[in-house]
């Protein structure tokens, strides 16, 4: 059977960095066969302490670059640039755009059992109150306890996973957020997956982690089933575009996407 046009075209994916990466990975085990082209924003990285302005200015860029190399649907990969930005998006963008904060907020409400949940992100995301917006949408019983945690982002891109320091600043962090009895943990940034062993250790086995990587995924296959869009033939192929450090993102991004990245591209926004 002779696969449409429009099915083989790409599916385009942009973050602030290469936490976007974690989205990518859960599309690309769901999804084999799609074509993905990933833009990390890595000059511009992090997100989550710029104004509302210039992140939607930085999205709107990013997005027109993803279209004009033909994609056939957008996945902000990124919680502050979907806080920000997504609605406007919609407006101006011709192809299906989504971001990753309904998926995530859904799923927890669909887990918490005490109706208290925490949520944790970069200062933009906490502000905007986009999860508990969306939560409530769902549940407006539901409680929710934000926390911003700035020092996570710089934590993952320079590769401090795990240590002492590390879980000293967690426990900082997400000491207020325990003490609220929350069962349930929105990991609010793409970035913090790569914490989530450490955060584990922090908050004990009893409250819930929800990662919105492998929620987004199941809700892209749903998109591109419902517009009968899904590439049906054929191993995916990845291409990769940053605004800055092509060879520190190809050296880091290896280590999440298991040796897949080739050949990183440099491209100014």
């Amino acid at each position: 059977m002779q696969e449409k046009k429009i099915n083989s075209k790409p599916i385009g994916i942009f973050d602030s960095g290469f936490g976007g990466l974690t989205v990518m990975a859960a599309i690309t085990k769901l999804m084999p066969k799609e074509n993905l082209i990933y833009f990390g924003d890595t000059a511009h990285v992090p997100y989550g302490t710029k104004s509302k302005k210039i992140v939607t200015d930085f999205s709107e860029k990013i997005s027109k670059f993803l279209v004009a190399n033909d994609v056939k649907m957008i996945v902000i990969a990124c919680n502050t640039a979907s806080a920000f930005s997504l609605d406007y998006l919609k407006k101006i963008i011709n192809v299906p755009i989504i971001g990753v904060i309904k998926a995530g907020s859904v799923l927890s409400a669909k887990i918490t059992k005490n109706k208290k949940i925490g949520v944790i992100g970069t200062e933009g995301t906490v502000k905007s109150s986009a999860y508990e917006n969306e939560i409530k949408k769902y549940d407006k019983t539901i409680k929710c306890f934000s926390k911003a945690c700035p020092l996570f982002v710089p934590l993952v891109e320079e590769g401090w996973q795990d240590g002492k320091i590390t879980q000293d600043i967690i426990k900082v962090y997400l000491k207020d957020l325990i003490n609220k009895k929350i069962d349930t943990i929105i990991l609010g940034c793409t970035h913090y997956p790569l914490l989530k062993k450490t955060i584990r250790k922090v908050i004990g086995k009893n409250i819930n982690i929800v990662d919105s990587a492998s929620a987004v995924a199941l809700q892209v296959e749903e998109l591109l089933k419902e517009k009968d869009m899904l590439k049906k033939n054929g191993k995916g192929k990845y291409k990769f575009f940053v605004s800055d450090g092509p060879e520190k993102f190809k050296a880091i991004g290896n280590k999440f996407l298991g040796n897949k990245i080739s050949k990183v591209t440099k491209k100014s926004l």
